[in-house]
């Protein structure tokens, strides 16, 4: 999932009433108010945040009941369709028995319509005898031709057999033509029927696919809903913990800020006579031997060493908001001034970064050390220009083993609105 760095959302906008190294102080009610009204807008944003992050979680238990209830209605349309294709597939079967059937009874129809055509042809001979002959006339003439009552009455069974075998002739014929229109009506209302059930239940089928995939749509929706909103909540966390950083930072500050007046106080009394003036400076540069860069006289100091890789503005895939010093080796990371960590973490786009909060002649600047492959200061430390904080290399996203530093007339802001070009301010290579 994509995770952003978020805003620092509320800085210091006004200083922190002292120097970390020296630098003039304000009044003391001037500065220690100043201090304590941003802090105080800062627990305000924050409590503003908790109740933001309250509502996001409120809304990815809601968007996760949807999803249970799509997911549940998804699995009783599985098994509806399941259920759906078993019985096409009875159908089926049914239906192609069923031709079978019919392929049969058509067999079965020509030998019955063989019998049928014999007996017609029969039944044609019998009629044309009868009227050839005069049907009943003759029969009469084999009864009186006996030459006794028992030769009388064996012609006699003679002639009924004969006639009970037409009337059966006739009646076995009838019986064929009912049975044969019976059994066609039958296996094609069976036929009919199986059909437009099949027909049915495809349809069903289709319309229950349809469904399942308009819920599978459904469900990718309240999904992809549901990681925008918890990359939403995710971002108000960090914003938060980032802020928490500030608060805390602010209120060491304020500590600082004391103790510098008492300082100042106590040497006003040893020395009223004299104003002791500090340009911010470690005195002059010292030469370093762990690979650090030489510490420079003035406010700020180089923060690694190297080539300047990439510089501020315009470039090929949008705005650069800082500058790239590139290493082939990896060389420490300092402090570029006296400072405050406001927070020191591993970050999906910064990777293992520190944000600092510096205080240069009553204005604040915040500097950004990124893509560090260690970091050696935790939020809420203080630190020296010139003091190792991390070392350098191609965390978050990098392209490349580099610092990526940045310099901010103002807080850190996710549009990077008070972002300016380093150059010409900080000792660069």
């Amino acid at each position: 999932m994509k995770k952003t760095v978020i805003t620092v959302a509320v800085a210091l906008t006004v200083g922190l009433g002292t120097t970390f190294g020296g630098i003039t102080i304000k009044t003391e009610a001037e500065s220690i108010s100043s201090l304590k009204g941003e802090q105080s807008k800062i627990h305000d944003k924050r409590s503003n945040l908790k109740e933001d992050i309250n509502q996001a979680n409120g809304q990815i238990n809601s968007l996760k009941n949807q999803q249970a209830g799509v997911q549940s209605e998804m699995k009783r349309l599985d098994f509806a369709i399941e259920d759906t294709t078993t019985k096409i597939d009875d159908k089926t079967e049914k239906v192609n028995d069923t031709k079978a059937e019919v392929t049969k009874l058509q067999a079965e129809t020509k030998v019955i319509q063989e019998r049928i055509k014999k007996r017609n042809v029969l039944l044609m001979d019998r009629a044309r005898s009868y009227q050839e002959n005069g049907g009943m006339v003759n029969y009469l003439d084999v009864l009186m031709g006996s030459t006794s009552f028992s030769d009388f009455i064996d012609r006699a069974n003679a002639v009924a057999t004969i006639v009970q075998a037409d009337q059966d002739i006739i009646k076995q014929h009838e019986a064929d033509k009912a049975e044969l229109a019976e059994k066609q009506a039958k296996v094609e209302k069976n036929l009919s029927s199986l059909e437009n059930m099949l027909v049915d239940l495809k349809n069903m089928n289709q319309q229950l696919s349809a469904q399942k995939k308009e819920k599978d749509k459904l469900l990718a929706s309240l999904k992809d809903k549901e990681e925008e909103v918890h990359e939403g909540m995710m971002d108000m966390q960090e914003e938060e913990q980032i802020l928490a950083g500030q608060e805390a930072a602010i209120q060491k500050a304020i500590q600082m800020e004391k103790e510098a007046q008492a300082r100042a106080a106590e040497e006003a009394k040893r020395n009223s006579s004299s104003s002791s003036s500090n340009n911010g400076s470690n005195n002059d540069s010292a030469p370093r031997s762990d690979a650090t860069p030489n510490v420079s006289s003035g406010y700020w100091t180089q923060p690694t060493t190297g080539y300047l890789s990439s510089g501020f503005g315009g470039r090929g895939d949008g705005n650069h908001y800082g500058v790239d010093i590139a290493n082939g080796t990896k060389m420490p990371i300092v402090a570029a001034a006296d400072g405050v960590v406001i927070r020191s973490y591993y970050s999906s786009s910064y990777g293992n970064c520190i944000f600092i909060s510096h205080s240069i002649n009553g204005k604040v600047y915040t500097t950004i050390y990124a893509h560090m492959t260690a970091r050696y200061v935790g939020s809420g430390a203080t630190v020296k220009k010139g003091q190792k904080i991390g070392l350098m290399g191609n965390t978050g996203a990098s392209r490349g083993q580099h610092l990526h530093f940045e310099l901010h007339k103002g807080p850190w802001t996710l549009d990077k609105r008070y972002a300016i070009n380093p150059v010409g301010i900080v000792p660069l290579p």
